[in-house]
């Protein structure tokens, strides 16, 4: 493959449980519908931009198990190549348990599983894929050495590096200056601005803050509010369609990212490929899961 989306990430299955409200701790509730889903922040971006018509590639492990066999099939029936999606022996594939509430809200708790066997012979191995890119994408469900020596090979290739830096974590600021395109929720944003404790967020500042750590680009994504857009010659706020009605907010973030690859990698400049994204992630959330959600092409079109 070459000038399409390379994704380096996670693979897990989500263990959906749906309950009219999230348990406060050392509460029992009960819930109402029990679902296996494939999963992953990496796998979820990667089907996002899939199904919305761009070439993707994976990066990645699975576990030799049930849950591995059904990831990378899900993949590969998106039509992602699966080369580089390694299985490893004796270790589980990643696991998210998800509970969601009757607004649409959701907790996760995360076992990387084999996620976290992800090594740097591995991406080397991918280096030629990742080299001939149109767009390197990544969190930090993978370790975060890997992370780092995939974004240098990207970097150093001119291959634009796509980073959406969840869970929140500080980062070293050689990873950060290697980074193109930052997409933070408000939480990771907080992080990675070391905002004060106890201060209002602010989009727009910790923005500014971020550009300042090297990304050219930052979107801060805000949910049903939109996202503020930090870039060259744009620096603005841009509101979320307002969905029909919410079932799931689980990947809607992913959606996002996912649909901003696909539309950059077909050519839309950033105000374009933002509210792609935004259209995406809206649909999104009307339906259940993670992936059962993401938009296809026919039904979004073109950015």
């Amino acid at each position: 493959m070459s000038g399409g989306v390379v994704v380096l990430g996670s693979v897990n299955v989500d263990l959906v449980l749906r309950c009219a409200a999230l348990p406060q701790p050392g509460q029992t509730v009960h819930g109402q519908d029990f679902q296996t889903l494939p999963g992953g922040k990496g796998a979820n971006q990667a089907v996002a931009a899939a199904r919305l018509g761009a070439p993707v590639a994976f990066i990645g492990c699975v576990g030799d198990d049930d849950f591995g066999r059904t990831a990378r099939a899900v993949l590969a029936a998106e039509g992602i190549d699966t080369t580089h999606l390694h299985t490893m022996a004796g270790t589980p594939t990643g696991v998210a348990m998800i509970l969601v509430d009757g607004a649409g809200q959701n907790c996760i708790a995360l076992a990387a599983g084999a996620n976290a066997l992800l090594d740097t012979a591995q991406v080397d191995a991918a280096a030629a894929l990742i080299e001939g890119a149109a767009l390197f994408v990544c969190q930090l469900e993978s370790p975060l050495a890997v992370v780092r020596h995939a974004i240098a090979i990207a970097h150093a290739a001119g291959v634009p590096v796509l980073l959406n830096p969840a869970p929140a974590q500080a980062l070293p600021a050689d990873v950060l200056a290697q980074v193109d395109v930052l997409v933070p929720n408000e939480t990771e944003a907080a992080v990675l601005a070391a905002w004060p404790d106890g201060t209002p967020f602010d989009a727009a500042v910790a923005a500014g803050r971020l550009r300042a750590l090297g990304p050219r680009t930052v979107i801060v994504t805000l949910g049903a509010d939109g996202a503020y857009v930090a870039a060259d010659g744009l620096a603005r706020h841009v509101p979320a369609p307002t969905a029909a009605r919410v079932v799931d907010t689980t990947g809607a973030g992913d959606t996002f990212i996912g649909a901003y690859a696909a539309a950059r990698c077909e050519g839309a400049d950033l105000a374009r490929a933002v509210a792609y994204a935004q259209r995406a992630a809206s649909l999104s959330v009307t339906r259940a899961g993670a992936t059962g959600g993401m938009p296809r092409r026919d039904e979004l079109g073109s950015p």
